[in-house]
């Protein structure tokens, strides 16, 4: 079943949807990410104990409610639900430099390792299952996309002295 605008009378899968933007025609993932670039700027001033904080309060909460929605729209992981991409962004974001370079190579790279799903990303998404399935390669790949982040820092560093 596709997910329509009205499915977001019920609250579980108008998080799922980032408010919409999993409804979008193509990319619905990429969408989802980028919802994360408005959460950012609300928490990016917070201590960074507090943005980590957050971040995992709202990948708990995708673990409730992203298997309830799942439920709802019919599978185990629709494409509409992107909350697992906004989270997963997000903490890509708490985790680097709050720079232009950092965002742009930051979601390069989580949506290359959302997508790809290599090695633990990929066997969190097929080993688990529900809400914790869905939330948990896109956490893994946050991280892992974050790692990226620092290594670029890291060299650029090297290369310009």
């Amino acid at each position: 079943m596709k997910a329509r605008f009205r499915d977001m009378a019920n609250p579980a899968v108008a998080l799922a949807l980032s408010f919409g933007l999993g409804l979008a025609p193509w990319m619905p993932g990429t969408f989802g990410a980028a919802g994360a670039f408005v959460l950012f700027p609300l928490v990016m001033h917070l201590p960074l104990v507090l943005q980590g904080a957050l971040a995992l309060a709202l990948l708990a909460l995708g673990c409730a409610v992203c298997g309830r929605a799942a439920r709802v729209l019919g599978g185990e992981d629709p494409s509409a639900i992107v909350w697992d991409e906004t989270v997963g962004m997000l903490i890509t974001l708490v985790l680097t430099p709050a720079t232009p370079l950092s965002w742009l190579v930051g979601f390069l790279a989580f949506r290359a390792l959302d997508i790809n799903k290599p090695g633990l990303i990929g066997a969190a998404e097929r080993r688990l299952r529900g809400g914790t399935a869905i939330m948990a390669d896109d956490a893994l790949a946050g991280l892992a996309a974050a790692a990226v982040v620092w290594l670029v820092v890291a060299l650029s560093r090297l290369v310009t002295g």
